[in-house]
């Protein structure tokens, strides 16, 4: 089984991923075990997940929500799904700064 998940941050940011052992990722999270953007933000606590059957559909959840605004992601957290599909539609709505993409490279720029 795989997970996608998202924590809430001691900045009030929030970061997203993916594991296939949720309680040892959250853990390493907890404990700062990983030099990355979470550790630089402890505590943090996890407030969302979701089972996946492969990992592939774990990476993509977390790709979708990474590209969501702050809104979207609360309207989710909170289960509120008809809000999700509004902001959804909604043209206006800017992605996050807080994704907590991890996987950048300095040859990304």
């Amino acid at each position: 089984m795989f997970w996608a998940y998202v924590l809430h941050c001691a900045d009030n940011s929030y970061y997203t991923g993916h594991t296939d052992n949720l309680e040892t990722r959250i853990a390493e999270h907890t404990f700062g075990n990983n030099d990355g953007y979470t550790s630089r933000r402890l505590p943090v606590k996890l407030i969302w997940s979701q089972e996946c059957k492969t990992r592939e559909e774990a990476l993509s959840a977390e790709r979708q929500i990474k590209g969501w605004s702050r809104k979207k992601k609360e309207a989710m957290i909170r289960g509120d799904w008809d809000e999700v599909s509004r902001l959804a539609k909604n043209k206006s709505s800017h992605p996050s700064t807080s994704s907590g993409r991890t996987d950048f490279h300095s040859e990304d720029k």
